[in-house]
């Protein structure tokens, strides 16, 4: 993968594996990876519904948690 993906959905199952298959230890490390903010990543997805978890290294759907 050469870059992140623009649809959120295939955004978040993207960056979720990264996290998970443990390609990249941080979402800081992804986002540096892909030459982008991790920020402008989180922003971007909290407007499409997701909110980033440091504790489970994961962006889940807002609300997953409550």
């Amino acid at each position: 993968m050469e870059y992140l993906p623009k649809d959120p959905a295939i955004l978040v199952s993207s960056v979720n594996m990264l996290l998970r298959d443990e390609e990249f230890d941080t979402l800081e490390a992804l986002c540096y990876n892909f030459g982008t903010e991790p920020d402008d990543v989180k922003r971007y997805l909290f407007g499409h519904g997701f909110v980033y978890s440091a504790e489970q290294r994961q962006f889940r759907p807002i609300g997953y948690d409550e």
